[in-house]
């Protein structure tokens, strides 16, 4: 019988942020266990020269997370779920995501006051090409540059006026209590999140029946169908975290809407849908959102980037 577990996680501010939040909500839960962080580099935070979409390959913040987990040097991993791909290795599963943060992008700039006040050629940091397909479809005079490292150092770079200004996602920046840095948050009529953004997908070992007993208290039912509906939408269209796919899906009552779209890396084509359904299907939300978006044509698009 289990009485300690060992949760693996990346080493930054951000992970090791969210990793104390589920080791504290689990100390909460389970009085008298042992409970702590063993912390676990991953390929995506050793190569920090190089865009994330040039690295290549999928796992690049987890594929080290999931090894430990199949060679049991720790019990559970926490992910950001955005980051986790939609294939889960054989032998481990996606045990719990907790309730998430606001799911949306939020722009950063210590000179302006919104994405729309940057005066033309302005330069804006992203290290996605989701969002920089969105921005330079909305904005298409902007200077879109890659902007790696982690959350502190990008709003560094901003505040020194190295660049005009960022687009982070609104939950990472939340999190590490720096939510007075956010100028703008935008709306999903300029910027429609990535699939899982701003939720935690807890992974452990599939046969783990008694750890995965231990941390079920900590789902949460409507995330879970949210991001399940997003996350079909990016398995579906063969999408990894750093191709430019966007879902989000808002629960309501029994009803739940999902917004979805893909860019070209020059965002001169952005497709888009908004479809909405019962939250008891959300794979089948999803799936009427993807063959909506390949009615359009995503398969040409994500043909052309691949």
């Amino acid at each position: 019988m289990k009485s300690s577990l060992i949760i693996g996680s990346r080493g930054s501010r951000l992970a090791l942020t969210q990793s104390n939040h589920i080791a504290d909500r689990l100390r909460a839960l389970l009085p008298g266990f042992d409970i702590r962080i063993e912390i676990i580099t991953t390929t995506g935070d050793r190569i920090l020269d190089a865009p994330l979409a040039k690295i290549g390959g999928k796992g690049l913040f987890t594929k080290e997370l999931e090894t430990a987990l199949l060679e049991k040097r720790v019990d559970l991993a926490v992910h950001s779920l955005k980051d986790l791909p939609t294939e889960v290795p054989e032998g481990l599963a996606i045990a719990a995501i907790p309730v998430r943060e606001n799911p949306a992008d939020v722009f950063v700039s210590a000179r302006y006051a919104s994405l729309d006040a940057l005066p033309d050629t302005a330069t804006i940091g992203t290290s996605s090409l989701r969002r920089s397909a969105q921005l330079l479809a909305y904005r298409p005079s902007l200077k879109v540059v890659d902007l790696r490292g982690n959350v502190d150092t990008r709003l560094r770079k901003v505040a020194e006026g190295e660049l005009d200004a960022a687009v982070l996602a609104c939950a990472g920046i939340t999190r590490i209590g720096r939510a007075d840095a956010i100028t703008q948050v935008l709306p999903a009529e300029i910027m429609i999140s990535a699939p899982g953004q701003g939720a935690l997908g807890i992974e452990m070992r599939a046969d783990d029946a008694e750890g995965r007993a231990l941390i079920a208290p900590l789902i949460h039912t409507d995330t879970t169908i949210e991001v399940t509906a997003e996350r079909t939408v990016l398995a579906a269209l063969e999408g990894g975290c750093q191709v430019p796919i966007g879902a989000l899906a808002r629960v309501r009552g029994q009803e739940m809407t999902l917004s979805a779209c893909v860019c070209s890396l020059d965002g001169k084509r952005v497709l888009k849908t908004r479809v909405t359904g019962s939250i008891t299907s959300p794979v089948d939300l999803g799936m009427q959102a993807t063959d909506d978006l390949i009615a359009q044509g995503a398969r040409e698009i994500m043909a052309a980037i691949r």
